[in-house]
């Protein structure tokens, strides 16, 4: 939805012009015009103008029926099926819950440059209608990009919901998109639900460093949450699925940045949220070079290292690999919490492991309770031991 100018108050003087991020404004015949297909409505060139000769679109409040949109949307975070995030399949799943629970169709929505084979694929993990945004900018994601794409087809369609991963991107793109939607957005949940006498989605998110659950009712649609990776499991894949498709093509603005050149850094390489294997280390491990330990187990065990709160604030690892609520929620086959005595805030981050094996030298640790296997013992004993073991295992 593009912003109007009150051609009589114009003066051409140029400076909403200047103000403009997308190229969306033109100067003709001493007046100011708008490209609709470029134009965000940001409301930057409003703010630059003093004769006050553009006015900002509004979304008008339609009755309740049309207003509340309809179907479930997904964005899939990824550069084709064979590289994207297991968050997004996970969402496939809660989607197609919150779908069936509103009699509502789920659908996928990707941006993309138009050369992956996206549908068969998301069909066959619950979409019933793949939106497929096409331009040349789409990939690798950019803020400008995937924001323009994904508001401008939420604006034509009309979802009821929008679910977004927490992700890195998940994160840059959900607050963009909601303000031009001028919609509300509830970030980083750990739970989504329909609620059915409202017709309205209900996410739960963590508040006060995670000492809080906050439940968080939107009355604006589409309704936008972004979900925390790890939380959900992935549903099963039904080959043969099918569905329908919608193959757009969108205009970008002048995109502000260009990728030239993609270097993963050393975490990258982390993926907490897509590991099978994770060895996590606790207050228990007695210092940063006791992690040394929890690497060799991992590299031997084609995991990844994590760590909990108590060991990320005594500076022993980083943020990126905190798990909890507070850090990262994780559904691994294997978790091993290594000196992690099992405060409530942890073991919310952990509910997704298929087997939690817990060691602590304290009998009474909480974490026992929810570990399917314990080992009472000195952390600095025991992993020694299981690395010996899983080499001797390996070479046969």
């Amino acid at each position: 939805m593009a912003v109007k100018i009150r051609t009589d108050q114009c003066s051409g003087c140029g400076a909403c012009l200047q103000a403009c991020f997308f190229a969306a404004l033109d100067l003709k015949d001493g007046k100011v015009s708008v490209e609709e297909g470029l134009c965000t409505s940001c409301g930057a060139c409003v703010s630059a103008c003093s004769l006050d000769a553009i006015e900002q679109a509004v979304l008008k409040k339609e009755a309740k029926d049309s207003a509340a949109g309809r179907d479930i949307w997904v964005y899939i975070e990824g550069n084709g099926p064979d590289d994207l995030r297991s968050v997004s399949l996970e969402l496939l799943g809660v989607g197609r819950a919150l779908a069936d629970a509103a009699g509502q169709s789920l659908a996928a929505v990707v941006c993309s440059d138009g050369t992956q084979e996206w549908e068969p694929f998301l069909f066959a993990y619950g979409a019933d209608l793949v939106y497929n945004a096409i331009a040349s900018g789409l990939q690798p994601y950019t803020t400008d990009g995937h924001a323009s794409a994904l508001s401008s087809l939420a604006a034509e369609h009309k979802p009821a919901a929008l679910l977004l991963g927490a992700t890195a991107n998940g994160r840059d793109l959900a607050p963009r998109v909601a303000a031009r939607l001028q919609t509300g957005l509830t970030a980083d949940c750990t739970s989504v639900a329909y609620q059915e006498d409202s017709g309205r989605i209900v996410w739960t998110r963590p508040a006060f460093s995670g000492n809080i659950m906050a439940t968080i009712v939107s009355d604006k649609y589409p309704q936008m949450g972004t979900v925390r990776p790890g939380i959900f499991k992935r549903p099963r894949q039904q080959p043969g699925r099918s569905g329908s498709s919608v193959r757009q093509e969108v205009l970008l603005p002048s995109l502000a940045a260009k990728i030239l050149e993609f270097r993963p850094g050393k975490m990258a390489a982390v993926k907490l949220e897509e590991a099978s294997v994770i060895i996590a280390g606790g207050r228990g491990m007695g210092s940063a070079e006791n992690f040394q330990l929890l690497q060799q187990l991992a590299d031997a065990m084609g995991g990844v290292v994590a760590a909990s709160r108590a060991a990320v604030d005594a500076g022993w690892q980083s943020h990126v690999v905190q798990v909890g609520q507070s850090g990262k929620a994780v559904g691994p086959k294997l978790y091993l919490a290594c000196g992690i005595s099992g405060a409530v805030q942890h073991l919310a981050g952990i509910g997704g492991a298929d087997i939690v094996v817990a060691v602590n030298k304290d009998p009474d640790a909480p974490i026992f309770r929810m570990a399917d296997i314990g080992i009472v013992g000195d952390v600095l004993e025991i992993i020694p031991a299981l690395i010996r073991a899983v080499e001797e295992t390996k070479r046969g």
